[in-house]
C-alpha cells in the first residue's frame, strides 16, 4: 500500500465522459447519472483501508445528496490481477454487504481514471449540473475515527451545490492507497 494524495484540479474543468458496466454487465453513461443538481464521482475499491474506513460514511452521505439532486457514481479502477479483492465478483459481494445503491463501475482499462487524473482511492469529484468541478477533495477530516470527525467537507461542499451557493474554495485533498496502475 503506498500513501497518496489526490492532484489538484482546476475547479470549472469538464466532467470527462465515461461509458462503464457494473459488475452485473449493466452499461452506465456518465450523461445518464446525473441528478438535477450534479453528480459525485468516487474512484474507489474493496481492499484500501483509507476506502474501507470511508465506505460507510460514503454511502449515508450519497443518500442524503441523492434527496438534495445530487446522485453518485463509485468507480473502480483497481482491476489487476495482483489485486483479486477489487475483482468484478467481489464488487457484487461488497455492493450486498455494504447495501451499495448507487452504480459502483468497472475501470478495468483504468481510461476513466487516467481522464479524472485520479491519484488514489478514494479520490472525490463533485460536479454541478453544467459538469463543472465544484470540489475536489477529501469527505472530511479525519478519515482513521469517525467519532472525530470535526469538519464534514463534502457534505457541506454538497449542501452548497443544491442550495446554489458557492462551494467553499478550501478543498483539501483526498488520501489513500494508490490506483493499482497496470
Amino acid at each position: 500500500m503506498t500513501l497518496m494524495e489526490s492532484t489538484a484540479v482546476k475547479l470549472g474543468t469538464l466532467m470527462p465522459a465515461f461509458e462503464l458496466e457494473d459488475p452485473s454487465g449493466k452499461k452506465h453513461a456518465s450523461d445518464s447519472l446525473y441528478g438535477p443538481k450534479g453528480l459525485l464521482v468516487v474512484f474507489t475499491c474493496n481492499h484500501c483501508p483509507y476506502t474501507v474506513a470511508v465506505w460507510p460514511r460514503l454511502i449515508r452521505l450519497a443518500r442524503e445528496a441523492e434527496r438534495l439532486g445530487v446522485r453518485t457514481a463509485a468507480v473502480n479502477p483497481n482491476i489487476h490481477p495482483g489485486y483479486p479483492e477489487d475483482a468484478p465478483d467481489r464488487m457484487k459481494e461488497k455492493i450486498k454487504e455494504w447495501g451499495v445503491f448507487f452504480p459502483y463501475l468497472i475501470d478495468a482499462a483504468q481510461t476513466t481514471a487516467r481522464d479524472f487524473k485520479a491519484q488514489c482511492t478514494p479520490d472525490l469529484y463533485l460536479f454541478d449540473a453544467g459538469k463543472k468541478l465544484v470540489y475536489h477533495g477529501r469527505i472530511d477530516d479525519n478519515w482513521q475515527d469517525e467519532s472525530k470527525v470535526r469538519r464534514h467537507e463534502l457534505k457541506e461542499a454538497i449542501e452548497a451545490l443544491a442550495a446554489g451557493k458557492p462551494v467553499p474554495g478550501d478543498q483539501r485533498p483526498s488520501m489513500g492507497c494508490s490506483i493499482k496502475w497496470r
